[in-house]
């Protein structure tokens, strides 16, 4: 079990839950990183004490800063806090839990630290998988998924020797709030509609996704990058129940399912605590009382963001990047009632098509990529 965490993204879903298990857990914890959310990042120092809190801006570096003065902690803004508090030395595991390509440096900064990476910041495989991937087999840092999907496939596959053993993994999905919809009834969806999600409470970012299937097809990618196997052998299906949480079918048939109740606090301790388990704070699942458990092919023709996903990552290079810039940039227009809820695959997917191909990208070209990708969002309203 890890001793001491930096939790970067605290004041977010993922970081206040990982707190949750902080808290339960007794464990020490080096640094904090958030936003611009200075009430709630001071009243999380005040109660963990870490040595270190960054914010995203000077401005809110400042504020908490003046907030927490009594305090012996240092304050940082910016993405050299960002690096800082993924570099910490009394920390031997750091909670990504940032959204979007914010988190791809301070994880390779983690990852050359030889920390333990509680990965919650899925862009960063999707992106810079290979990357990411190489950097880590290179200094021996441990990548434990924290995403419920990825920490079931990891589950399932304790005692899997070889990679030849595996024939396929399934990513099971809620489906979202617009689950059985056509493309014609999504013309009209808001944004109120879109945050409604059925089964878990994240971001918003994060729920618009599950809501277009991006999510998923997020999800594929990274599993492909942690996994090491071709998207061939990287399912999806549709699980309104949100029990069972992955799968992995085994040559001989086999197949291995991690059922549990939809509270992301398990995957968070087990990132914290593997290979042990701990008693945990989550409710247990009572399968006496579970409503059936029922699973259908994904409708790609409503929500075609799986399949562009899908298409992207056979392409390999840097297109992967490209989309997810794009994604990022689009939900955020959706998000600010700047365009309708089918225009994000639209404005994807016109992004991707755009975009000079790179077969072998660097850290470099793969920013290049992010930020050319969310120009042609912005210039294809």
């Amino acid at each position: 079990m890890v001793k001491c965490v930096s939790i970067l993204g605290s004041t977010g879903s993922i970081g206040r839950q990982s707190l949750d298990i902080v808290k339960h857990l007794g464990i020490g914890v080096a640094a904090l990183t958030a936003g611009k959310s200075v009430e709630r990042m001071a009243e999380q120092c005040r109660e963990f004490r870490p040595r270190l809190a960054v914010m995203a801006t000077e401005e809110a570096a400042a504020a908490l800063a003046e907030k927490t003065s009594d305090l012996p902690m240092d304050v940082e803004w910016g993405e050299a806090g960002l690096l800082h508090a993924a570099s910490m030395e009394e920390a031997d595991c750091v909670i990504t839990a940032v959204v979007g390509m914010l988190g791809l440096k301070p994880t390779l900064e983690a990852i050359r630290r030889k920390k333990r990476i509680g990965l919650a910041n899925k862009e960063t495989l999707v992106c810079a998988g290979e990357l990411v991937m190489a950097e880590a087999k290179q200094y021996g840092a441990e990548i434990v998924p924290v995403d419920s999907e990825h920490s079931a496939i990891f589950q399932c596959l304790m005692g899997a020797e070889e990679k030849r053993e595996i024939r396929r993994l399934i990513l099971t999905c809620s489906g979202g709030p617009f689950f059985g919809k056509s493309a014609e009834e999504l013309k009209s969806v808001t944004k109120a509609d879109a945050l409604r999600h059925p089964n878990w409470k994240m971001g918003p970012k994060i729920t618009i996704d599950c809501a277009t299937l991006m999510n998923k097809g997020l999800e594929v990618i990274e599993a492909m990058r942690l996994y090491g196997l071709p998207v061939e052998q990287v399912d999806v299906l549709i699980h309104r129940q949100s029990i069972v949480h992955s799968m992995v079918e085994f040559v001989d048939g086999a197949v291995m399912a991690q059922l549990g109740t939809p509270d992301m606090r398990l995957p968070i301790q087990l990132a914290m605590t593997y290979p042990e388990r701990k008693e945990c704070v989550v409710d247990r699942l009572d399968l006496t009382r579970c409503a059936a458990l029922t699973f259908t092919k994904p409708d790609t023709d409503s929500f075609p963001c799986l399949a562009l996903a899908r298409e992207c990552a056979k392409a390999g290079g840097n297109v992967c990047a490209a989309m997810n810039g794009a994604n990022e940039a689009a939900v955020g227009l959706f998000l600010e009632d700047k365009i309708a809820f089918p225009d994000i695959y639209r404005l994807v997917k016109s992004a991707v098509d755009r975009i000079s191909f790179v077969q072998d990208p660097d850290l470099e070209k793969i920013l290049t990529t992010d930020r050319l990708a969310r120009q042609s969002v912005l210039e294809s309203m």
